[in-house]
């Protein structure tokens, strides 16, 4: 019986229009049977014909159609690569098996730490205090397997940057910085000395503060006076000359004036009388009368010299016609303790001890009232100043009980801005003896009694202190500018006079300021008297 059956197997085999009845089961059956079939979305035309029913009655989900879904399947991976749909349509010439898409996977997360580690700059590597030491020693491992040194990063950091070729020019521009913050015109902050360049000894100087002692020229000389003589000394060469002395031990110099190009000087004394002398010569011009009391205070307008008496009254005095008064202003009740031309000529600013501050108009002759009649200040008015730049500007410092600086608009007659001249520190109250302008810097410097007896810089227009120049023992009475305006002469009621050279300049844009004559310190600035 065995031969047939070997003849039954043979005839099953050689018929393939029928399925096989014996054998080992396929291999979509096994699948089915362990729970694994796999639907590859395949055409109905592309499946074998041989398959029997109970293989064609096993039908897969519709979830499984999309892989991943399928609850039988593997996890489908989570990288960047995708699953495409498979096509319905078979591609030509390929069989139920390439009917899906090929699987397109991103790179690996090994890859892309390999990656990192090798771009990392050096620096950034070598800084592992902000690291953990998991990390860093997952680096370190990652380094050595894949035989990448240490020293052999695609970014090193080594060497610094290199340098521009020869002739590069860079037109970039710095729009910012962080520690300089520096305003239109404004630039880095200089050096103020605060130790006078000269000191000049000065005996028998008067403590008097209506007195105006103090004058430098346009020919760098210094007219000072001290007691009933008057000095003067040539910052360039040095020399010291005595111009003249009062007949009487109880007459005594209130006033001098250089011209405002020149050599003449007026001096006021405490006769009433307003004398012009030739320096170079050393000679008495002419001697003019007409006050009642002394005159403590003058200033030129060109050719015409004004005059402020004790009395209170103002002259007007042409220096080239014998009948010299052309001219007298009356509004002040007390002294006349500050006087000053603008220097456009325009007007005449008066301060007197009745604390009234007046604005005169260049009228000559007649009865002249004052345009401006300014009573804000509430002590006496010594310190004049006008604005060299803005010649509209007027500044005014008050005295003891005052102590303000003030600056006016003489145009308008309204006050532009004040400063309180006390100190913070302390409760002493500082007097301003003096206050001059400087057009090179848009500052100002004032000279103050009391307690510290300084010099103080103001910044034009806001009046914010810049610096504070200290020195003299006692207050100071009398300022005056150096002809280049980089130099301030101070007279204190200490007996000194002390060069402060607080506006200097930049030397590439303007010249040196003029030498002084001397190398000690101390010049000893009065010369025996010959009576």
């Amino acid at each position: 019986m065995s031969h047939f059956k070997f003849d039954n197997l043979v005839t099953e085999l050689t018929r393939l229009d029928a399925p096989l009845q014996s054998g080992p089961a396929m291999r979509f059956n096994r699948k089915s049977a362990s729970g694994l079939a796999v639907s590859l979305g395949s055409p109905r035309s592309a499946r074998t014909p041989n398959v029997p029913d109970s293989a064609r009655s096993v039908k897969t989900p519709k979830t499984a159609r999309t892989p991943g879904k399928s609850p039988g399947r593997l996890p489908v991976p989570q990288h960047r690569g995708r699953w495409k749909t498979p096509s319905k349509t078979p591609n030509k010439g390929s069989g139920p098996q390439h009917q899906i898409d090929r699987f397109i996977p991103s790179r690996s997360n090994t890859d892309f730490d390999l990656a990192g580690y090798t771009m990392k700059p050096r620096q950034e590597a070598e800084d592992e205090e902000n690291q953990s030491p998991t990390r860093v020693e997952y680096q370190r491992q990652l380094g050595a397997a894949m035989n990448i040194p240490e020293d052999q990063r695609i970014l090193s950091f080594k060497d610094n940057k290199p340098k521009p070729a020869e002739g590069h020019t860079n037109n970039l521009q710095v729009i910012y910085s962080k520690n300089k913050a520096w305003g239109p015109g404004q630039g880095p902050k200089r050096v103020i000395p605060k130790v006078p360049e000269r000191i000049l000894d000065a005996p028998e100087l008067l403590d008097d503060y209506y007195l105006n002692l103090l004058d430098w020229s346009s020919n760098n000389h210094v007219a000072v006076a001290l007691g009933a003589a008057v000095f003067i000394w040539d910052a360039s060469s040095g020399s010291i000359v005595q111009l003249t002395e009062m007949d009487t031990p109880s007459e005594y110099v209130s006033a001098v004036k250089w011209i405002t190009q020149g050599s003449i000087l007026a001096v006021g004394n405490s006769l009433g009388h307003v004398e012009l002398w030739d320096v170079p010569t050393q000679k008495k011009i002419r001697s003019m009368t007409g006050h009642a009391a002394r005159v403590g205070s003058l200033s030129w307008n060109n050719h015409v010299v004004s005059s402020g008496s004790r009395s209170g009254a103002i002259h007007h005095s042409d220096v080239r016609v014998a009948n010299h008064n052309i001219g007298t202003l009356a509004n002040h009740t007390q002294d006349v303790c500050g006087l000053a031309w603008s220097p456009d000529g325009r007007h005449l600013a008066s301060g007197g001890n009745d604390n009234v501050l007046n604005v005169w108009p260049n009228t000559l002759g007649g009865d002249v009232t004052p345009l401006l009649t300014l009573t804000h200040h509430q002590a006496a008015v010594k310190a004049l100043s006008w604005c060299p730049w803005q010649q509209n500007i007027l500044a005014s410092g008050g005295g003891t009980a005052d102590r303000h600086i003030r600056l006016w608009n003489v145009n308008t007659g309204c006050p532009l801005t004040s400063v309180d001249a006390k100190s913070q520190e302390s409760c002493s109250t500082y007097l301003v003896c003096a206050v001059l302008w400087n057009q090179e810097h848009n500052e100002l410097v004032s000279g103050h009694g009391f307690s510290q007896n300084q010099l103080s810089i103001w910044r034009y227009p806001d009046l914010a202190k810049v610096a504070d120049l200290e020195g003299h023992k006692a207050r100071v009475l009398n300022l005056s500018m150096s002809p280049d305006s980089t130099m301030v002469a101070s007279a204190a009621a200490d007996e000194t006079l002390r060069i402060w050279n607080c506006f200097a300049v930049d030397q590439k844009r303007k010249k040196a300021p003029p030498k002084l004559a001397g190398q000690t310190e101390t010049i000893i600035l009065k010369a025996s008297r010959i009576r």
